[in-house]
């Protein structure tokens, strides 16, 4: 009986594991999530975007924290030529329309805040889903910039 108890103890133990390990690699293959973004001038860590599915597997990442020393809670989108103008920057959406496009995602639009500008959207994952390349262009994609952005727990 004791035998028995310890062999089930032990298969009881590593099906958590098991189970634990499937949903940590399940989360690798999608950019769902929270995301801190990267400055790809100064390196420098901006803010926390989490990105979410609406349900049909389009993605959309909105602003939850500024990360810069002087980044003002209250900061607004005076540049946002859209909807968006002179709103609150935290809690904004500033990726939207993003498909599932073979290894990424494709055919969104990312804003950028600090100039108002709107830009066409790439996304893909890297180093086992823990970064995010995002691209941001306009016209084709050769003619734009890229952010590296690092998976937050």
């Amino acid at each position: 009986m004791m035998q028995f108890t310890q062999h089930a103890r032990a298969a009881a133990l590593a099906a958590v594991l098991l189970a634990g390990a499937v949903t940590a690699m399940a989360q690798t293959d999608t950019a769902v999530g929270m995301w801190k973004t990267i400055d790809d001038h100064t390196g420098q860590p901006k803010a926390l975007v989490q990105i979410t599915d609406d349900g049909s597997g389009q993605l959309s990442g909105k602003v939850i924290k500024g990360l810069n020393a002087n980044d003002q809670p209250d900061r607004r989108c005076t540049a946002c030529t859209d909807a968006r103008k002179d709103q609150p920057i935290l809690g904004m959406t500033i990726i939207s329309d993003m498909k599932k496009d073979g290894d990424g995602w494709d055919h969104g639009q990312i804003l950028d805040p600090e100039n108002g500008k709107l830009y066409k959207c790439k996304m893909r994952l890297e180093d086992g889903g823990n970064k995010l390349v995002v691209r941001g262009y306009i016209g084709v994609a050769l003619l734009g910039r890229s952010q590296t952005w690092v998976r937050q727990q």
